[in-house]
């Protein structure tokens, strides 16, 4: 028996209905139109996992993204939520907006490396410093996927694009800034490694206030620069035809099939054949020291590793809401006789302003 065939029947069977009675066809949505073998994929798969499994009820759920691959994802999990695709790197703030008119919805906020830490920086580092209660995803790629794989602001100080040409900029690490600017719960985790990426997301969307969950995602369609045997031009080579210059070659999915243990490090090779050095922190590791997440941030960048993780945790810092006093019935649930005010107020105003 093949260890693959002993692992499915090892799995545990997803029972028929959850807490709230529904199926797991309600968490789904629709079919993926993201290149085979994307690990966007498998955060979708577990974002529909883990609503099913904590009994949440989608139509409590509003989803919200930018521009780019990882703002399609939305299209791919809970079909019976609210949704909303805003315009690039802007969805901060349309987030905060939804949240503020119905603060009982639960917000979930897909975004990309692009999105996310560059044209959307400025938007991304203001909803940390609110704590704006919202689960803030980030499908971290490390380029641009839908405009031919530019590299991001994420991308690695050296990297090499499938051009051959090599990243001369420092990265910009959402999770240390993240940390830094006020996000009172912050991951990282990897788009393989399925079972530490359900844990965090699960952690994430029983937290109030921020939190930030880094993937990383390798893109399969760029990681073909030269050296690749999925390059465009080894196929070429190897005589197999091209008929589109838009081809994506077939890739499995990255998927870390054995344990990987806590306080270890573990090297992911990728299709183009490079490697991801990923180090999973230790059990007795303290989330809530601010000083020291950002150290073993800092730690692991210089030793070539992605930390993965619950990073940092922060319970006691009320979340934007709280802070607004906002009125217990959300303000898209209140009357206009409430929130317009008469016209004696209105000339009140125009008098002291006189």
């Amino acid at each position: 028996m093949s260890p693959a065939t002993v692992r499915r029947r090892k799995r545990r069977k997803a029972p028929a209905s959850n807490r709230i009675g529904l199926g797991l066809e309600p968490y789904r949505g629709l079919k993926t139109t993201l290149c085979a073998g994307c690990g966007h994929n498998s955060i979708s798969e577990r974002i529909v996992e883990c609503f099913f499994e904590m009994g949440i009820d989608p139509t409590q759920v509003v989803k919200l993204s930018g521009i780019g691959c990882s703002s399609k994802s939305p299209a791919y999990f809970l079909g019976m939520s609210h949704g909303f695709n805003s315009v690039h790197g802007r969805m901060p703030s349309v987030a905060t907006g939804a949240v503020l008119a119905n603060k009982n919805l639960l917000a979930l906020g897909v975004s990309g490396d692009g999105d996310t830490a560059s044209i959307g920086l400025g938007q991304f580092v203001h909803m940390m410093r609110r704590n704006v209660p919202i689960v803030y995803i980030i499908e971290d790629n490390g380029c641009y996927g839908l405009t031919k794989g530019q590299f991001s602001a994420t991308a690695d100080l050296g990297s090499v694009a499938k051009s051959g040409i090599a990243n001369e900029q420092p990265p910009i690490d959402t999770c240390a800034l993240a940390v830094q600017m006020g996000a009172t719960f912050v991951a990282r985790s990897f788009s393989g490694d399925k079972k530490q990426l359900q844990t965090v997301l699960k952690a994430a969307l029983s937290h109030k206030g921020t939190a930030v969950l880094d993937v990383v995602s390798p893109c399969v369609t760029f990681n073909d620069h030269m050296g690749s045997t999925k390059s465009y031009k080894y196929v070429r080579d190897h005589k197999v035809m091209l008929q589109s210059i838009d081809f994506v070659p077939h890739f499995e999915e990255i998927d870390i099939q054995d344990e990987f243990l806590p306080g270890t490090v573990r090297e992911v090779p990728l299709h183009d054949g490079s490697v991801l050095r990923l180090e999973k922190l230790e059990e007795e590791y303290d989330p809530t020291d601010w000083l020291t997440a950002l150290d073993r941030i800092e730690l692991a960048a210089q030793k070539g590793q992605i930390l993965t993780g619950v990073l940092f945790v922060n319970t006691d810092s009320p979340s934007f809401t709280d802070v607004l006093n906002l009125d217990d019935l959300p303000l898209a649930q209140i009357g206009q006789d409430r929130l317009r005010p008469p016209k004696s107020a209105l000339d009140e105003v125009m008098t002291e302003l006189s």
